[in-house]
């Protein structure tokens, strides 16, 4: 089973997209801000990582600059999920090593669960 962390600060959206990755045989962890990501990430070792960018306490762009930057981290593959679409944004975080970015009002659930299955496959 592959274990997938989704650091969004949307409860709503960890919860629907949550279980429907739990129904497509997925283990999702959930963190709210961006130190608890953080956290999780290194005690956890996730296959995949959903990251926000505008979230409290550490934004995405912040968070994801420190797992490229820690050796326990770095290889865990980020999928960025977003609302930011500016094309400076995209450009920053696919540089850095972002294996998909999307912008959240681009993609219905079902075209989210793809895009997560094929980015574990």
């Amino acid at each position: 089973m592959k274990t997938i962390l989704f650091i969004e600060d949307e409860q709503h959206l960890q919860k629907i997209l949550g279980l429907r990755l739990g129904k497509e045989g997925f283990k999702v962890l959930n963190a709210l801000n961006g130190e608890a990501g953080l956290k999780l990430a290194k005690e956890k070792k996730p296959d995949l990582i959903l990251l926000d960018i505008i979230m409290p306490l550490k934004d995405g762009s912040e968070i994801f600059e420190t797992l490229k930057k820690d050796p326990e981290t770095k290889d865990i593959p980020v999928m960025i999920l977003t609302n930011l679409d500016t094309e400076r944004d995209i450009q920053k975080m696919l540089e850095l090593g972002a294996t998909t970015y999307l912008i959240k009002a681009d993609y219905s659930l079902n075209d989210l669960v793809t895009k997560i299955k094929e980015a574990c496959s």
